[in-house]
């Protein structure tokens, strides 16, 4: 059984079939997934989502692209709103200067606002760092000192030295579609290296849909593909791969309820 620990089901690329979308993914065998809020603003609707399916979790915060039209969350309010029995983690917030739409010390303010949050609540934060290596690795150095907080680097594409660091600040690293493309080839030299115990499979659907299924619309189905390259990066079987990232979720991710399974004879 697999994990989708980060997908946006509440984007409108699902709002024709959603239902289907999560069936599928059930029958594909992801046993949970975990839809991500890029705007606080939307709290009811991403909320509205995971009560909805049993299987579906979520998380409340600001993407660093919306981040100045969402600058003065302030902690406080993100600790209330992850008070939601599903909520079960703070983000994705963090850095992104290959867009770069907000002004960078705006990004970091919220980003930190975050942190804050995710250290106060006691959840961890789901990261979002995009060409911004160095002063991401700085930041969490500097937050680390102050207090420490769990979080995942999602949807890593970043640097050997970034991905060095979350592992030795106690990080999660997640890995989405973007391993299974051709030209990842040192991404997924930096996946060998990392520790098993430290993995995450993702969709980040509605993008980065994995090989055979790139440009395509993504969807949590898809995040096999995924973890059998990462099974084959490891060296390890895929069941034996699926065994440690569900784990993995289920510990970084400890609000949410353990899984049970059927053993119906």
């Amino acid at each position: 059984m697999l994990i989708d620990s980060h997908c946006h089901l509440d984007f409108p690329d699902f709002d024709e079939e959603r239902d289907a979308v999560v069936q599928r993914a059930r029958d594909a065998g992801v046993g949970r997934l975990v839809t991500i809020s890029t705007r606080v603003s939307r709290f009811e609707a991403v909320r509205a989502i995971a009560e909805r399916y049993e299987d579906v979790f979520f998380t409340v915060g600001t993407h660093p692209s919306q981040a100045a039209a969402e600058p003065d969350v302030p902690a406080a309010e993100l600790v209330d709103l992850a008070r939601h029995p599903k909520c079960v983690a703070i983000g994705e917030a963090g850095l992104d200067y290959h867009y770069d739409e907000v002004p960078r010390p705006i990004a970091e303010q919220v980003f930190r606002t975050h942190i804050a949050a995710a250290r106060n609540s006691g959840l961890p934060l789901v990261i979002h760092a995009r060409d911004a290596d160095d002063h991401m690795a700085a930041i969490l150095r500097d937050e680390m000192g102050q207090g420490a907080f769990q979080a995942v680097l999602h949807c890593f594409t970043g640097s050997r030295a970034l991905a060095e660091t979350g592992v030795e600040l106690g990080l999660s690293i997640s890995f989405s579609g973007v391993i299974t493309f051709k030209g990842s080839t040192e991404l997924r030299a930096i996946a060998r290296s990392i520790p098993l115990d430290r993995i995450l499979v993702e969709t980040d659907a509605p993008f980065l849909a994995p090989a055979p299924l790139r440009g395509k619309r993504n969807e949590p189905a898809y995040v096999s593909h995924t973890a059998a390259v990462l099974a084959d990066v490891k060296q390890i079987e895929p069941a034996s791969l699926a065994q440690a990232t569900t784990a993995n979720v289920l510990r970084l991710f400890a609000k949410m309820p353990a899984l049970v399974r059927n053993t119906a004879a």
